[in-house]
């Protein structure tokens, strides 16, 4: 699990039964965590951590990806504005601990970073400091299916039983099996993870899991649609993708991902299990008020999360996929964004492991990432060989960056200074506001928390900017309490996407 844990999802007043994908003014749809369908976790309220980020904000940089002699003009943003993003979502606004941007293009490549790897340690982040990446480690299953493909050991076309252990059953509805190119795609027909999975440890939900309880869990789900009819995220059915490049591979994912990817492109920091030096180089985890929540127990089953990289690793894996350097899986690579099927979204399609988006006339291929405590985001664009990497030890979106800096038309989120609330003022909010006759929102109090829930959607923690005024972050999104002479809100307003929703207090 990952960018599906916490995540973009938002309040749609206009569709309150299903996710949508957050949208900016400047386009139809904007880049976000939401298209993992996230589960928005509770976190314990707790004062942003009395910390400094470095007086300094160190620029870091390495050698040039390959020769370029001609000093080709950069069509990213300069030092000094990309310094500046860093800048202000650690030390300005605190929406990190410790963040990392770096950029690949044919001249080069440059990285920038602010704030430390835990509190109350000064050393900034680097190149070689490792972050969990979540969901990215879906692109890296997505490219030992391909690069199995080239080697003639599968098809994509397959049905997916074919390489699952004997007797394994997977729902059906349609005329055909799901195959790998579906599982790929997110285009099986399977949820996110079935409803029927019972998770007992939300700060480790890989330890609910094992091949045994998937397969029979995935086997009692009744499909909603026909295999391939269209696009739902789905953690499962990357999870049976990994089960699946094991077994057509004759080795397990671990083995397979070092000898096939992580070996050849030379990324030494990237690893599911590490040794006790790169343990000791792994970024601690903030949660979305900065505090610190536990590492991921290591998962059962690889294939859908589980990996841990650097900004350093993965500019490497983002330079070769952008052509910017030669590499025995390059065709395999090109296969990736070749195959594509379109998704609900006129600007989205999923490729295999990764989604391809256009902006303002520019084709980016990305993927996102998350756990508890960390943000992931790799992308590039294929026709000028550009690519971005962006890391964060704290939960936090960082998407927009990543996608800012690929589309420069597409705006950087707006960001929020969290006031502290005494627990008790929460009260004079709670209640039922009615939006519609069929769409309403709760806002409730747990514990020292305050949520807003929609009809039919995940409840998402508001953060106050005081004198009624509150934010998400999970999407750019606020929401402005009306209150009468006494201070009881008796109306509020919902701001997102540009336009202001407004709904009366009911109960």
């Amino acid at each position: 699990m990952d960018a599906g844990k916490f995540g973009e999802a938002f309040l749609s007043v206009n569709d309150p039964h299903q996710m949508r994908h957050v949208r900016k003014k400047t386009s139809r749809y904007a880049l976000a965590s939401s298209v993992s369908i996230p589960l928005v976790l509770a976190v314990l309220l707790v004062s942003s951590p009395c910390w400094a980020a470095p007086a300094s904000a160190p620029t870091l940089r390495t050698g040039p990806v390959s020769a370029n002699p001609n000093k080709t003009p950069s069509i990213l943003p300069g030092d000094a504005d990309l310094q500046r993003i860093v800048d202000d979502r650690v030390a300005t606004y605190h929406d990190s601990v410790g963040l990392i941007v770096g950029v690949v293009e044919p001249s080069g490549r440059r990285l920038f970073a602010r704030g430390p790897a835990q509190t109350g340690n000064d050393d900034s982040v680097d190149g070689d400091t490792i972050y969990e990446i979540g969901s990215v480690t879906k692109v890296f299953t997505a490219l030992l299916l391909a690069d199995e493909a080239r080697r003639g050991e599968l098809s994509l076309n397959d049905p997916a039983t074919k390489y699952l252990p004997p007797g394994t059953k997977l729902p059906q509805r349609g005329p055909r099996a799901i195959t790998l190119l579906d599982l790929a795609t997110h285009t099986s027909g399977l949820p996110k993870m079935p409803s029927n999975v019972s998770v007992t440890d939300f700060n480790n939900p890989n330890a609910d899991m094992n091949a045994e309880q998937l397969l029979k869990s995935v086997a009692a789900y009744e499909m909603t649609r026909d295999v391939g009819a269209a696009y739902e995220y789905s953690d499962a059915g990357f999870d049976l993708l990994g089960m699946v490049v094991a077994a057509a591979g004759h080795a397990d994912y671990e083995t397979l991902l070092k000898g096939r990817i992580l070996g050849p492109l030379h990324m030494i920091n990237t690893h599911i299990a590490m040794s006790l030096d790169e343990k000791d180089r792994l970024s601690a985890g903030y949660n979305a008020h900065l505090a610190p929540v536990p590492h991921e127990h290591l998962p059962t089953l690889m294939g859908s999360d589980g990996m841990r990289s650097t900004a350093n690793d993965l500019l490497d894996f983002v330079a070769a996929n952008a052509g910017l350097t030669s590499s025995p899986l390059a065709p395999a690579m090109a296969d990736m964004i070749k195959t594509q099927r379109q998704t609900q979204y006129i600007e989205l399609k999923a490729a295999l492991g990764w989604h391809v988006a256009t902006l303002h006339e520019i084709e980016m291929v990305w993927e996102n990432g998350q756990t508890h405590g960390y943000r992931a985001f790799i992308g590039f664009v294929p026709k000028s060989h550009v690519g971005v990497v962006v890391l964060s030890n704290a939960a936090n979106s960082i998407d927009d960056i990543g996608v800012h800096i690929l589309d420069k038309d597409t705006p950087l989120r707006h960001l929020h200074r969290e006031v502290e609330v005494k627990p008790g003022e929460f009260d004079s909010y709670i209640g039922r506001y009615q939006v519609s006759e069929t769409f309403g929102l709760n806002v409730t109090r747990d514990g020292n928390h305050l949520y807003i829930q929609g009809t039919g959607q995940p409840r998402a923690e508001l953060f106050s900017e005081g004198d009624g005024q509150f934010f998400l972050r999970v999407v750019d999104a606020e929401v402005t309490f009306q209150t009468d002479s006494s201070g009881r809100a008796r109306s509020l307003s919902l701001t997102q996407d540009g336009k202001t929703v407004p709904a009366q207090l009911v109960q």
